[in-house]
This record gives C-alpha cells, sequence and structure tokens, in this order.
C-alpha cells in the first residue's frame, strides 16, 4: 500500500494552480467534467504522491489542510529556492529535543532535524523536513542496511520506529502514465472521483 494522492481545499481553484505550478509542480491533471466539479493534480517534484485540489472536491474550509510535509536533501538550498520562487518560508528551524523553534538547522545535519514552513494562498500549510539519509526501511535505504541502521547514532534522537515490512518500501512504482495502453491513472483516477464511484 502507498500514499497516491492528498486532498487540500482551497477557495481559489486557478491561484492554487499558479501557485503551485511556480514552485515547479507538476501538473498531472485539471479536469471538469462537469459544471459543478473540477480536479486539479500536482506533483512535487521527485514525489510519488500528489496533491489533489478543486471545486467539490472536499467540504473541508480552506486552509485548513496543516502539517502537510515535504522532505529535501538540503534544508539551506529549499529555504533559498522557495524564497526565490515568493513561496515566502519561515527561516529553518530545529526542535533542540523540545516543542520550540530553535532558529537555524540543526547543529549535527541528523535526518528529521531540520526544518521550514510556508503556506500556499489559502494558507494551508506546508512543513519541509530536511532528510538526507531515510530511515531503514525507506525507498532510499536499502532493505539489505536496514538491521545495520536501525541502531546507529544516526537516528537516536528518534523515538523507536513502527515495524514494518521493509519490502513494501522497495517495490517498484506503478507508472502514473502507460505508454502501452495510453492511459493515464492520475486522469482515470480524477474523472473515476468526479462520478462518485
Amino acid at each position: 500500500m502507498r500514499l497516491e494522492v492528498v486532498v487540500i481545499p482551497v477557495a481559489d481553484v486557478d491561484r492554487a494552480k499558479d501557485f503551485y505550478l511556480a514552485l515547479g509542480w507538476r501538473l498531472d491533471a485539471d479536469v471538469t467534467p462537469d459544471a459543478r466539479f473540477r480536479a486539479v493534480q500536482v506533483t512535487p517534484p521527485g514525489s510519488s504522491a500528489s496533491v489533489v485540489f478543486g471545486t467539490s472536491v472536499t467540504s473541508q474550509a480552506p486552509g485548513s489542510a496543516q502539517g502537510l510535509h515535504l522532505v529535501v536533501d538540503d534544508i539551506g538550498a529549499a529555504y533559498a529556492e522557495l524564497t526565490q520562487l515568493g513561496a515566502g518560508p519561515s527561516e529553518v528551524f530545529h526542535h533542540a529535543d523540545t516543542d520550540v523553534r530553535v532558529p537555524g538547522a540543526d547543529p549535527e545535519h541528523r535526518g528529521y532535524g531540520s526544518f521550514l514552513s510556508f503556506s500556499d494562498p489559502d494558507g494551508n500549510g506546508w512543513v519541509v523536513m530536511e532528510i538526507a539519509t531515510g530511515l531503514p526501511g525507506r525507498e532510499d535505504s536499502p532493505a539489505r542496511d536496514a538491521d545495520e541502521e536501525r541502531g546507529s547514532e544516526r537516528y537516536r534522537h528518534l523515538p523507536p520506529r513502527i515495524a514494518l515490512d521493509d519490502t513494501i518500501a522497495t517495490q517498484p512504482a506503478t507508472p502514473r502514465h502507460d505508454p502501452d495502453s495510453g492511459r493515464d491513472r492520475d486522469r482515470d483516477f480524477l474523472l473515476h472521483y468526479a462520478a462518485g464511484d
């Protein structure tokens, strides 16, 4: 099982679409099967999960999605890029074993230790987290190294991980567009969603 789509609530679909495309996110679909429904699907660079927003897509209040997480290899570079692209990110911060935001990156640049945040025009809140090396069992961490990494000093600041089958994370992703059949999974999903199936 993999995460495919996260739905976020927006008030102005075109404004949200312009914002996310300006961040360099890929436009997967923009479908309007009738006057009551419109769904836009965008995907952050390098992500296998997408974000959907639109008209009649969710009953949540615009801007109510909070704590959505993106990951990057270099938090400083992400801050510079988001600033240049007009996203208005917060300063980089870490927690230093507290709930309080401490200015600057984690001094040791431990994975899952440095953050910044930004919001879209509706106020949906995103957190960007630096992960140079993922936890064992993640796609960027080969399963064969998982046992060795589980006990490493690199992850001592994190709570014990939940046991999961490491092979799930290493299975190849299903392609979004099947060139043999000409089918586009994203468009098929959105049309299926619009039909209420």
